[in-house]
């Protein structure tokens, strides 16, 4: 029971801050469960089937708020689960502790990554009334209209892009939301719709990678799969959690500022996973 409540808690507060930043649930969930020793494949196959109930939840929440740029969406889905289910297979050949230094430290990385984000914002000059009002109108009669006011990233940059995101969201835990969001925002998509988009194809991302754990473990493959009935308990734990935080995340967004959340979730990632790779590699 306690490690349920755990798990739990761990679930909660990822998720809270996953719905206020678009990204970190599989970080931080696989960055925890390998401090507990969990081996890395269970872990991301934890943290995955968890995410099936946890982005379905968000996903769905940015369908209704007309967050999904879908030509975007259906460009970047296909090579974005071809890489999950390279991770997948990848990540289940190897020995979980010859693979464990290599995903703490690509998790440290990450965390380092958020830290850095939060420093090093993109400035921007306000936009004068007599542009806005014209623009708002305008943007608020396409979006009524089904028509997003968006130039898309080209495809070029998409198919990389989500391959990458998709193959390191599956060997290392997680990744999708940070890789994915970041590629987008910096090749020229619009925030709202990128994260929107991210967030609603995460679903059936997760669902490939899962499907795809299951896969090695009927052929076969995954030698070291073990019995799954050992990690119910915390795959109970972050489901339960993140499906109860979802309706706090826009408190969050609100109580704590974009920054704050990025330097506190980066710190915990880089120093928890930094000290475990630290600690693998024979440094400490």
């Amino acid at each position: 029971m306690e490690g349920f409540i755990l798990f739990a808690l761990v679930g909660f507060l990822a998720q809270v801050i996953d719905g206020a930043l678009g990204m970190a649930y599989g970080v931080i969930c696989s960055t925890v469960l390998l401090a507990f020793g969990v081996p890395p494949a269970q872990a991301s196959a934890s943290v995955h089937a968890a995410e099936l109930f946890t982005t379905a939840a968000s996903g769905s929440a940015h369908l209704y708020h007309r967050n999904i740029d879908w030509k975007l969406f259906w460009r970047l889905i296909p090579f974005g689960i071809a890489g999950g289910m390279l991770g997948a297979f990848v990540v289940t050949s190897f020995d979980g502790d010859q693979v464990k230094p290599f995903v703490t430290a690509y998790l440290a990385v990450i965390g380092a990554w958020l830290l850095y984000r939060s420093f090093h914002r993109i400035p921007t000059n306000p936009v004068k009334l007599r542009i806005v009002a014209p623009l708002g109108a305008t943007a608020g009669f396409l979006d009524a209209a089904h028509r997003i006011p968006t130039n898309p990233v080209k495809l070029r940059i998409v198919a990389p892009l989500g391959a990458t995101a998709g193959f390191l969201d599956a060997a290392g835990g997680g990744g999708w939301g940070p890789v994915a969001t970041t590629g987008l925002l910096g090749a020229g998509g619009q925030p709202r719709f990128v994260i929107g988009t991210v967030n609603a194809s995460e679903f059936l991302i997760a669902l490939s990678v899962s499907l795809s754990f299951l896969a090695t473990v009927l052929t076969g493959h995954w030698e070291q799969a073990g019995d799954f009935r050992d990690h119910l308990t915390s795959i109970g734990g972050l489901i339960t959690g993140g499906v109860v935080a979802a309706p706090f995340a826009g408190w969050v967004v609100k109580a704590l500022k974009e920054k704050t959340l990025l330097r506190l979730v980066g710190s915990l990632i880089t120093l928890l996973a930094g000290y475990q790779t630290l600690e693998l590699t024979g440094f400490l």
